[in-house]
């Protein structure tokens, strides 16, 4: 009787051991798939990203050396080079340009062409020249808000708009109890940006576009008195 206890003893101990190496394996699997889950978040053979340098969106018009352009605020210039620099990973093409007038040179990225417009055609320059035969348009509001739109107009870039400026602001004469301190400046700024344009388009000499630029705005008796 004493040896049947003893059988049934081992027994269950037999069967104990195994539940426990089965937990044991169960757990070492899981052990090991968690750790095949994070492993294959990297990838030890993953090569290393190259970043190549990318270009800049460009625009289609396309300009070349000692082309005239205009920029607005500034007037006419001359490209003088074309230049490229890298700039956060990022390739940059811009122009270098050259403003006689102010003896100030630019550099404009090329994406950014909004900013230029190429000069005017002979055509424009003949139509200018019809806007400053006409009679000036002056409308009846305070000077301060008059030379706002005024200066607003020089700064557009639209050359039609600068001989509009040009035509109203014109006295037909060189008197200066004529016109204010402000009236002439914002003149001469107009009238030394159209006349530069002139210039470029006409290919003539400064002489010859003033003289040109004064007989439609009815300024030639002043010029020659003046000389």
């Amino acid at each position: 009787m004493p040896k049947k206890g003893k059988r049934k003893k081992t027994k269950k101990i037999k069967s104990l051991n195994k539940t426990k190496i089965v937990k044991i394996k169960n757990k070492g699997k899981k052990e090991v798939k968690n750790l095949e889950k994070k492993t294959s978040s990297f990838n030890v053979d993953e090569k290393p990203e190259i970043k190549k340098v990318k270009k800049q969106a460009t625009e289609k018009k396309i300009y070349n050396l000692k082309d005239y352009v205009v920029y607005p605020k500034h007037g006419v210039g001359k490209i003088t080079n074309v230049e490229k620099a890298i700039i956060g990973e990022i390739e940059i093409q811009f122009y270098k340009i050259f403003i006689e007038k102010e003896k100030l040179t630019l550099t404009v990225p090329i994406n950014q062409q909004s900013k230029l417009r190429p000069i005017s055609s002979v055509n424009q320059i003949n139509k200018c020249v019809s806007i400053l035969k006409t009679k000036p348009k002056i409308k009846r509001t305070m000077w301060s808000r008059r030379a706002q739109e005024y200066d607003q107009k020089i700064n557009s870039g639209k050359i039609y708009e600068l001989a509009e400026v040009v035509r109203d602001l014109n006295k037909n004469t060189d008197i200066i109890a004529d016109q204010s301190y402000s009236e002439r400046q914002l003149f001469e700024k107009a009238y030394e940006r159209l006349k530069s344009e002139f210039e470029a388009v006409l290919k003539t000499s400064p002489e010859d576009v003033q003289k040109k630029m004064d007989k439609a705005l009815g300024r030639t008796q002043i010029s020659e008195s003046a000389e």
